[in-house]
């Protein structure tokens, strides 16, 4: 008698995360923003292993009909053994109730008489009634290194635009915008893998609160002219890092100043003026120093939107207007809103709960609050405003910005998408919540229901990362957090983060390799800081709060990036020391196809089985929003890798078909985790 693979489900959430995948209940944990199911039949791309899979359940289905005459849609699940099959179908313990039966005699007779392909070997009756299956283990890995690991492309699938990094344009971008950006940079990579159409906008809210502060900065308190910040050496978003703080100060000491930030947002929003122009100055400059920050870590974009294009097109008009008419919003005569543009949501279940429900669209003073804006950029993002930008190319580059003044008459059509998913953290819930709201007031509930919110929990430094960075002196509490304030200039500049990781890995990789020279130096620790940063953002959970510790993240042991890394240097060693004592590196199809069934050690197949389930697991986490299932695919994968190199040696292996299904094992296990990584935008070093 075995455990039944469901029982898993009611252990606690911290004993399952701790699990490898197939002793895992099959449900994926949800975003808590937008419940996905995932399901195998909308899938664009069908990997061989999923065929199969659908083959035996539609195969299944049929038989219990015929047999049974029951309308029955089995499930399939993964035994926590090998020696217990491959798959399992519990089937007979769902109908067991129908037919008032045993399980066991149930799945008996199921067995008797089903009909399944060639690369099942055998079908057996297991625990209390499941059906588990037994894959032909040398047919199956030799289709599966001819095959592509997502499969092949099952039709067009319908555009999908994903929004993320939005970094307000006034400071440098902090650590917190890496796990933004990653996050959305992973997913992005997941959804074009599984066949999806996907445009990636990165918003500039280049008319808020935020950049008024920095042109207040320059203006008011240093009393620069556009000039003179335009002279400004780079790192200008360092520069503005600083002002960023001394103006919250500024601020403190008379209360009055507030009004200067209030005239600049005025002409902001209106485009005209001075300061209108230094805005402008700063933001793109800002924006230039962003995009060189992600694209250190192999992030890009199709499409800038600017927020100042919203309003110097007419957009929230337009929106607003829709709105009106539809009396999703109203004017406020008496209270404290007075004189403000509101959306009434008291009688609303989602918001019946809050103190103060009801939300400002437009400001008393004439200014269109952030969420009154999305609004009007949500409906043009689903093709539903009745306008478009005009476009640009940013300085030259293969990537697009919008403008309100003239733009290029050929360019790709952005917007219009089916879906819109936006990254964006866990803080924004309520103001995203309220977009999704103002979709459905206005009739386009489908849409609304498209309308996701990717949110994701806050980053914090470690004990140990605060002190490395001198925002702390002492032991402390190495387990406690460290929390970052912009307007406090407590913080972690991307960049900063970026060049302490490259240089303190350059150091472990000069002592490792005394040899290279200074460029091979640069480059490899550039690899592999990538690799750590990225993974480090994506291996958590959405939902918690990760505290950055610089040890952990860069160690080449445990869960970490360089430890990915160093799974593929490993496998390349293999097949160059197979190389320099004259024998083959790889093993064809065809002869694994002929090995026999003894050859394959349970934990070689195991290997090949877990990455067969890659794609799935790359569906799970896209439809889930929850991408560490990806990370903790690749790190189950380098785990089983590593184990299966000690125990079975290839290049000293007399026996030649023992070293065949060896190498066949490992084949796979290297197509699948290139795979992956990729997925993560972890390179892989010649070296480490």
């Amino acid at each position: 008698m075995w455990l039944r693979f469901g029982d898993w489900a009611s252990r606690s959430d911290k004993f399952a995360e701790g699990l490898p995948k197939r002793y895992r209940a099959s449900k994926v944990v949800p975003n808590r923003e937008h419940t996905m199911v995932y399901t195998p039949r909308t899938m664009l791309k069908l990997s061989l292993f999923q065929e199969l899979k659908n083959e035996l359940s539609n195969n299944l289905r049929q038989h219990i009909e015929e047999v049974f005459g029951v309308d029955h849609d089995p499930v399939v699940q993964m035994p926590p053994r090998r020696d217990l099959g491959d798959l399992a179908f519990p089937a007979a313990l769902h109908l067991a109730k129908v037919l008032r039966r045993k399980p066991r005699e149930i799945a008996g007779e199921l067995a008797e008489g089903l009909r399944f392909p060639t690369s099942v070997s055998r079908v057996s009756v297991e625990g209390a009634g499941y059906l588990n299956v037994f894959l032909e283990r040398s047919s199956l890995t030799a289709r599966i290194l001819e095959a592509p690991v997502f499969g092949e492309r099952q039709g067009s699938g319908e555009k999908i635009i994903v929004e993320h990094t939005n970094i307000n344009p006034n400071k440098a971008a902090h650590i917190g915008h890496l796990r933004n950006a990653v996050l959305g940079d992973v997913l992005v990579r997941c959804l074009r893998q599984l066949g999806h159409p996907v445009e990636i906008q990165n918003y500039i809210d280049d008319t808020g609160v935020q950049l008024a502060d920095a042109v207040v900065g320059f203006i008011d308190m240093r009393g620069m002219s556009l000039d003179e910040v335009e002279a400004l050496p780079e790192p200008f978003d360092y520069t503005c890092w600083d002002l960023y703080s001394e103006v919250g100060r500024w601020y403190e000491e008379d209360a009055d100043r507030k009004a200067v930030r209030r005239a600049t947002l005025h002409e902001l929003e209106s485009d005209e003026g001075p300061r209108a122009e230094m805005g402008k100055l700063v933001a793109r400059r800002i924006v230039g120093r962003h995009l060189a920050t992600m694209k250190r870590l192999g992030i890009g974009y199709d499409l800038l939107t600017r927020e100042s294009d919203i309003l110097g097109l007419n957009f929230f008009a337009s929106a607003f207007e829709k709105l009106k008419a539809s009396g999703a919003i109203c004017l406020e005569e008496t209270g404290k809103n007075a004189g403000c543009w509101v959306m009434p949501l008291a009688q609303s279940a989602e918001f019946a709960g809050l103190e103060d429900p009801d939300k400002v669209i437009v400001r008393s003073d004439g200014t269109v609050t952030y969420v009154g804006k999305d609004i009007a950029y949500q409906l043009w993002k689903f093709g539903l405003l009745g306008r478009d930008f005009d476009y640009v190319r940013w300085e030259g580059e293969d990537l697009w910005e919008t403008t309100s003044s003239g733009g290029i008459s050929s360019h790709p059509e952005f917007g219009v998408g089916k879906k819109v998913i936006n990254v964006i953290d866990a803080r924004q819930s309520y103001l995203q919540k309220i977009v999704r709201v103002g979709l459905e007031a206005l009739g386009h509930t489908e849409e609304a229901s498209r309308s996701v919110h990717f949110a994701y929990e806050m980053v914090s430094l470690s004990q140990a990362a605060a002190r490395h960075l001198g925002y702390l002196s002492g032991a402390g509490d190495e387990k406690k957090s460290f929390e970052m304030s912009g307007r406090k200039g407590i913080g972690v500049k991307a960049d900063d983060l970026l060049d302490q990781a490259e240089a303190k890995l350059r150091e472990m990789v000069a002592e490792r390799y005394p040899e290279l020279d200074a460029d091979s130096l640069d480059d490899l620790a550039r690899q592999l800081a990538t690799a750590a940063l990225r993974f480090f953002m994506v291996k958590a959970t959405t939902t918690r709060v990760i505290a950055f510790d610089f040890q952990e993240a860069l160690s080449f042991k445990g869960e970490t990036g360089p430890y990915l890394q160093y799974s593929m240097v490993r496998e390349r060693k293999i097949r160059r020391k197979l190389q320099e004592a004259g024998m083959a590196t790889e093993v064809d199809a065809a002869t694994v196809a002929g090995l026999d069934a003894e050859l394959w050690a349970d934990d070689l197949w195991d290997l090949v089985l877990t990455a067969a389930q890659t794609p799935e697991v790359v569906a799970d986490a896209s439809e889930s929003l929850e991408l560490s299932l990806v990370a903790r695919q690749a790190l189950e994968l380098a785990g089983k890798f590593h184990a299966v190199y000690h125990r079975h040696r290839i290049l000293d292996e007399t026996d030649e078909r023992l070293r065949h299904a060896r190498m066949a094992a490992i084949q796979v296990f290297r197509k699948s985790s290139l795979a992956l990584l990729d997925l993560l935008g972890v390179p892989v070093p010649e070296k480490m």
